[in-house]
């Protein structure tokens, strides 16, 4: 269990900071960026949550994804090379494949796309395509911190692609399974 006594520290004033494994890193390191907006992104569904009203079941999802997502930081802060000196936690296959059977339920009774979506209907659909597209930035960052040669778990970066369709289908189920979604009307404004 983590401990958490001191909330200041002072070791991060020159812009560093360090990664599970205790290692020094500028906090501008594509690895502390995709786990910076992975915590952001679970501020995101915090206040989705709020929103969530009679929604149980996307409720309770969201509840545990927000758990999965402290574990997704901790895969993405902890470097496979060296490899730790403890058991690292790590997203594994079963999560995603939980994402997917969740996505295929939610999907079910959706009113099929005929257009693109804008982000909006009710609060918990809106604050749901929010954290839809922190998702997608968040897995730009694990991306490109792959590019930039730092290695993370391969279940990880499926998870975040997953989680982002998952959001969307949830986002569409929160408005009346589709039926309330506000649809993008191509050259409207002209």
């Amino acid at each position: 269990m983590v401990v958490l006594n001191r909330i200041y520290t002072k070791t991060g004033d020159g812009g560093d900071t360090r990664l599970a494994s205790g290692a020094p890193v500028s906090k501008t390191d594509p690895r502390v960026e995709a786990y910076g907006a992975v915590d952001e992104l679970n501020a995101v569904i915090g206040v989705a949550r709020l929103h969530s009203g009679q929604n149980d079941r996307i409720d309770a999802m969201l509840g545990r994804i927000q758990n999965e997502l402290f574990d997704l930081g901790a895969d993405l802060a902890t470097p496979h090379d060296p490899a730790p000196k403890w058991e690292a936690l790590r997203i594994v296959d079963r999560q995603v494949e939980r994402l997917e059977s969740e996505i295929d339920w939610m999907n079910e009774c959706q009113k099929p796309l005929d257009s693109f979506i804008l982000p909006g209907g009710s609060p918990l659909s809106a604050h749901l395509h929010l954290a839809r597209t922190v998702c997608r930035r968040a897995e730009r960052d694990a991306i490109r911190a792959v590019e930039a040669g730092r290695e993370l778990s391969p279940a990880a970066l499926r998870y975040l692609n997953r989680l982002s369709d998952h959001l969307f289908v949830a986002a569409r189920r929160a408005n009346g399974h589709g039926a309330d979604d506000v649809k993008w009307i191509p050259g409207a404004t002209r």
